[in-house]
């Protein structure tokens, strides 16, 4: 772990680099841009004293997604992949912090793939018919998005690989439950305050469960991790998880379990970080497939081929079958 300065107007790093290091700012404020530089440079988000930024980093080298600038006389201490287990020893109540910063992407990725999937199912409603001008106004801010993100979507696998395979049973755990079969877990629209982790059996996850436009939108097993963003973020849970099998076995962490967790059983932490990160990037993937569609149908100009007709059929398929 470095402390380094940053002079007023100095570039932290750039869009598009390669980056193994993650930030918190000690002083002074840094403003994210995407297409820094550009005629189309935004302004994302102005960050101060103990923020994070470059977190994708933290698991792995992964391509920065914007550019950070000193806005002012900036002081951060620069922290490498491989020493995040060491920063939380000598910061241990940083630990939920840099997971937040993680949760809030995620959240606002999820609102962007959200409104980009109701754009493209709205496109195969009106299909022979004229667009709406609000439609195509959306139609076109995801073609800008795809255009000027297009490095976002050529992830490598091993920017995709599996998660670790090892055991979350293995360790101290936090507090630990056993479900039978239908036992429901939390409901959609409940406000959420822990993750789980599940030791054994399975979990289903629903839309709309116990309706009659029930969908089962996945099934979880053992060694995977639901329901962070109620932990991060206290936002309502997206769907409802019901145990699929009995002696269905789960851990529940709190945010203020992270601190004991991580000094008991540091490895689960970081399983807990890589799963996060890992949900960033294969979102990040399908929300730049679905921009890539919609940049297809601004260039066409209204004149959709077939091809590019059978795209949106299948997206829509795969988003309500």
């Amino acid at each position: 772990m470095t402390k380094k300065q940053f002079g007023k107007g100095e570039i932290i790093f750039r869009e598009g680099e390669t980056g193994d290091t993650l930030y918190q700012i000690n002083s002074g404020t840094v403003e994210i841009y995407a297409g820094y530089g550009e005629s189309y440079q935004q302004l994302l988000v102005e960050l101060g004293k103990d923020k994070f930024f470059g977190e994708m980093a933290v698991i792995e080298a992964y391509p920065r997604s914007a550019t950070a600038v000193a806005k002012d006389d900036v002081e951060v201490t620069e922290i490498e992949s491989g020493q995040v287990s060491e920063f939380f020893k000598s910061e241990p109540d940083r630990i939920l912090d840099l997971m937040k910063s993680l949760g809030g992407r995620l959240r606002d990725l999820t609102a962007d793939y959200e409104e980009v999937s109701a754009t493209i199912s709205e496109l195969k409603e009106c299909e022979g018919n004229a667009k709406s001008d609000s439609l195509i106004t959306r139609i076109r801010k995801f073609a800008d998005v795809y255009r000027k993100n297009k490095a976002a979507e050529a992830f490598s696998q091993e920017a995709l690989r599996k998660l670790s395979q090892n055991s979350h049973a293995e360790g101290y755990s936090t507090k630990v439950d056993q479900y039978n079969k239908g036992t429901i877990i939390f409901k959609e629209g409940e406000i959420g305050d822990c993750i789980y982790d599940i030791h054994a059996g399975s979990i289903g996850i629903y839309k709309a469960y116990a309706t009659p436009d029930e969908k089962l939108l996945t099934t979880l097993a053992p060694d995977q991790f639901f329901g962070e963003l109620g932990m991060l973020d206290n936002v309502k849970r997206s769907g409802t998880a019901v145990v699929m099998e009995d002696g269905t076995t789960l851990e529940i962490i709190t945010p203020a379990d992270l601190k004991d967790l991580f000094e008991q059983n540091p490895p689960k932490v970081e399983m807990i970080l890589e799963h996060i990160s890992y949900r960033l990037r294969r979102l990040t993937r399908e929300y730049m497939s679905a921009c890539k569609m919609l940049s297809r149908v601004s260039d066409a100009d209204g004149n959709v081929s077939d091809e590019l007709k059978n795209q949106v059929n299948e997206y829509i398929a795969k988003l309500y079958d």
